[in-house]
């Protein structure tokens, strides 16, 4: 008994060690961006940029904490892209449609993506589809609704500035509220991943799924709250990028997923589960969003900042892979 013990603690300690180690490379990498793009470009080391980089962050930063969760329990989840599109549909058609005002077109649109992520937790949890497959299937359905339900076209929301002055307008220190936004919700994602019961069991789904069953957990409902719990957040994002393009568009949303996953893997997040921090999610969503304004700045074509991109992508899950391997 003592001698599994003793295995045990040396594993969990093992586990955060490895995930400093990462979210510590991870913050170099930032740094070395900043740096390398400041000696190289005047134009990148200037107060608007840096602004620009931030708000650049705001959406994919809080795509990427529910992606967090799912991907500690072990999932993964390619709906969020188009959810978080859906969402913002929602928000328009509520306040510019319908006539409500904004306080009720704001928990409309969280609590559309909350749905879709629950029918997410559902299909997993309860049909046992993969992961990947349900989510796939619900990311060409969160699609097709947004087009189906703004009939294809642009909402604007032109008639409320006060939404547009919510979130992008008055700015604070120069910093508009979408990245404070992002920082509170990642402060109150910390929290609940640390210190509450929901996050002691996304841990646990990831890093032992039967014998959490065994232990006398429901993990079918506490798997669809965390699924759920993504959506909420792409719902958050929805609302984001609404503020940011002062229109509802229901054309984006493809690819946001995968800047999603690509910040919780780059930031230490095992796509095997069990470990992650938000931290180290944001600090992904920072080099992403740096190294895509850094490139645009000193000219580099847009095919080969995917490559780039994509390169970097392959290196944090290779590292992860090394982590891993170092562990067992």
């Amino acid at each position: 008994m003592q001698t599994t013990t003793t295995k045990s603690q040396s594993r969990t300690q093992s586990l955060v060690k490895g995930e400093s180690l990462q979210r510590f490379l991870a913050l170099g990498a930032l740094v070395i961006l900043l740096a390398f793009f400041s000696l190289i470009s005047a134009p990148f080391r200037t107060t608007e940029n840096f602004t620009s980089i931030l708000v650049a962050t705001a959406v994919n930063g809080v795509l990427a904490m529910g992606a967090t969760f799912v991907i500690i329990t072990g999932g993964i989840d390619l709906s969020v892209g188009t959810t978080m599109t859906l969402c913002s549909v929602i928000l328009g058609l509520v306040v510019t449609n319908s006539g409500l005002p904004l306080w009720l077109g704001i928990p409309a649109a969280l609590a559309g993506g909350a749905l879709v992520g629950m029918v997410n937790g559902i299909l997993i949890a309860k049909l046992k589809l993969p992961p990947f497959i349900a989510t796939l299937g619900m990311l060409n359905v969160s699609r097709g609704l947004a087009q189906i339900l703004s009939d294809v076209k642009p909402v604007y929301f032109e008639g409320h500035p006060e939404f547009y002055d919510l979130f992008m307008g008055k700015p604070i220190l120069g910093i508009p509220n979408v990245v404070f936004v992002m920082f509170g919700a990642a402060i109150l994602a910390s929290l609940v991943l640390t210190r509450t019961i929901l996050g002691r069991y996304t841990f646990a789904l990831g890093s032992n799924e039967e014998a959490t069953r065994l232990s006398g957990v429901n993990v079918d409902a506490w798997k669809i709250t965390v699924y759920s719990v993504a959506g909420l957040f792409a719902g958050l994002g929805g609302i984001l990028i609404a503020a940011r393009m002062n229109s509802a568009q229901p054309s984006v949303g493809m690819g946001y997923e995968l800047d999603a996953i690509a910040a919780a893997v780059i930031g230490g997040t095992s796509l095997s589960g069990g470990v992650g921090s938000i931290a180290g999610t944001i600090i992904g969503a920072l080099i992403i969003s740096t190294l895509g304004i850094g490139l645009s700045i000193i000219g580099v074509p847009d095919q080969w900042k995917l490559v780039i991109t994509g390169l970097v992508i392959i290196g944090a899950v290779w590292l992860d892979i090394l982590r891993r391997r170092g562990r067992a």
